[in-house]
């Protein structure tokens, strides 16, 4: 091969950088550190300590059910129902916790949100139901169900309870503790195992994924289970935060909040693509932004305005992406037609 024919056949300097590196998740990483120099640069309390524990520990629920989300959104699926089934098992939870005490409580918090997940992959997995049609249904039902079952804010929690709330362990909070150690599970399972292959083999070609044997309904129908389980610990964590279990407002908004940190971690609607990486470090520049706008005194109308634009960029940067990679499949396809037809002449 001439010198001229290798300089042709792969990529130099910047191309093959770029051809190593998925620059959507670049561009989030650099973002994420700008917006966090900017916020100190604003407010002398953003580097500290205690206000950095504090984000990870207001957070702690959205990064636990954000993990599940990712891998869903990987397959090609999409739960908009999770702020309002946090909502039912917390105030299921929070039931159980006045009358019998934490261990129940969870219990009871983890199995009403993987009812939930079970009641979604039936319909979505097995049925063949669309996802957003369920999932936008359910988000409406199961909010009424709670609401239904405590029209109010529920108080009176045990100590048990609200020591998981505010309880520390080697100074970090046992709520930071748990979403680690779930985000911890999730990351092993998406990068390490069959598991994680197989759901972006699903969310790239369905098809194809059941042709090699992927069992992709029991497969979409699980990946359900696993969401609704961590929104029902989610569910857990946010009423021990708040020490009460307000049906109306609990979980208000958190679907927003999931999907566009899912969709800036670089998780296309289309499935098929992305790492829990991505999705993870989105959560923190949602987490970064909503600390940054409080500590600069800003409304909570306007943060809320600036996060639905967030999610819009997130979407439309999500749109451009697959359809750059739409055609330059297409392209890829046509020259190989070219080529096997001048071989074939």
């Amino acid at each position: 091969m001439t010198t001229s024919a290798a300089s042709h056949s792969a990529p130099r300097g910047w191309k093959a950088l770029r051809a190593r590196l998925d620059m959507q998740l670049v561009i989030l990483v650099i973002a994420t550190l700008a917006l966090m120099v900017f916020f100190a640069t604003q407010s002398p309390v953003f580097f500290r300590g205690d206000n950095l524990l504090s984000i990870l520990n207001q957070n702690a629920a959205t990064f636990v059910v954000a993990a599940a989300a990712g891998l869903l959104l990987m397959a090609g699926y999409i739960d908009m129902s999770v702020g309002s089934t946090m909502s039912l098992a917390g105030v299921c939870a929070a039931f159980v916790f006045i009358d019998h005490g934490l261990l129940p409580g969870v219990l009871v918090g983890i199995a009403v949100g993987i009812a939930v997940g079970v009641f979604n992959g039936v319909l979505v997995g097995y049925i063949g139901m669309s996802p957003i049609v369920v999932t936008l249904g359910g988000l409406a039902a199961f909010r009424g169900l709670a609401q239904l079952l405590s029209p109010g804010s529920l108080y009176g929690l045990p100590q048990e309870v609200l020591s998981l709330g505010n309880g520390k362990f080697l100074g970090i909070s046992y709520l930071v503790w748990t979403a680690a150690v779930v985000c911890a599970v999730l990351y092993f399972v998406a990068s390490r195992l069959p598991a994680g292959k197989h759901t972006l083999a699903i969310g790239a070609n369905q098809r194809a994924a059941f042709l090699t044997g992927i069992p992709v309904k029991r497969f979409v129908f699980l990946l359900y289970v696993l969401i609704g389980a961590t929104v029902g610990i989610a569910a857990v964590l946010q009423v021990a935060r708040l020490g009460s279990a307000p049906s109306g407002t609990l979980g208000i908004g958190f679907e927003v909040s999931i999907l566009t940190a899912v969709l800036l971690g670089g998780i296309p609607f289309t499935g098929g693509r992305g790492s829990m990486f991505g999705v993870l470090l989105g959560v923190w520049l949602i987490a970064v932004l909503n600390n940054g706008l409080s500590l600069m005194n800003v409304p909570p109308e306007a943060s809320g305005i600036i996060t639905g634009l967030v999610l819009i960029l997130a979407a439309a940067t999500s749109l451009t992406g697959f359809q750059r990679r739409r055609k330059k499949s297409r392209r890829l396809t046509l020259n190989t037609a070219a080529i096997k037809q001048i071989q074939g002449e």
